[in-house]
């Protein structure tokens, strides 16, 4: 899975995953999100011009995981996600998540439309959204915690570390996992290297 938003770059980061998966555009799931930057942000006519964005961007006719990337203050969740349904009822997106929500924020969303996906900041520090991923459990809807390694890796993660043969990040990475069961990180990879570290078991070409 690759994360991006319509924000992140000013869209050169969707211009760029859609020249690269353009050969090859099944060989991954690609979400991404609109709906950020302020109050306004989440009107209809707004999401509406993300959307087609985010579409030309990626070189796609239908996005498979699209999340609503703030609740706007100003706009009915209700009426945000509306228009993003219209979207997936046309077939231009197959998948519906929000993103930094509480339970009731959840279920409200889901009266509107079925919620694939929730992203919450959460961590090993960061853990106010506990609620939320008990409740993302239950109703098994994966849970996308972002920012997941930049918690406290302090002294006693470094020494669990140090006892497996591992390192924090990996640690980091293996609480996670080992928290619910729908769970799905997305660790921010900017070289090899470090995508080595985080998923040792992962084929590089």
């Amino acid at each position: 899975m690759i994360v991006t938003a319509h924000t992140y770059a000013g869209g050169e980061s969707e211009a760029t995953i859609g020249a690269a998966l353009a050969a090859n555009p099944d060989t991954c799931i690609v979400a991404t999100k609109g709906g950020a930057g302020g109050p306004g942000r989440g009107r209809p006519e707004v999401l509406q011009a993300e959307i087609e964005e985010s579409l030309h961007g990626l070189g796609t006719d239908s996005i498979a995981l699209y999340y609503l990337h703030r609740v706007d203050p100003e706009t009915p969740l209700e009426e945000s996600l509306a228009t993003i349904k219209e979207y997936r009822d046309r077939g231009k997106i197959r998948q519906i998540g929000i993103s930094e929500v509480s339970v009731d924020q959840i279920e409200r969303a889901r009266e509107v439309v079925p919620i694939a996906a929730v992203q919450n900041h959460y961590n090993l520090s960061e853990r106010k959204h506990e609620v939320v991923v008990d409740y993302c459990a239950k109703e098994n809807i994966v849970f996308v915690p972002f920012f997941p390694l930049r918690g406290d890796t302090g002294r006693p993660v470094r020494e669990i570390a140090g006892r497996c043969g591992a390192t924090s990040a990996q640690i980091a990475l293996a609480w996670l996992l080992k928290r619910s069961p729908t769970m799905l990180p997305i660790p921010g990879t900017l070289s090899l290297e470090h995508l080595r570290e985080t998923w040792p078991h992962c084929r590089l070409s």
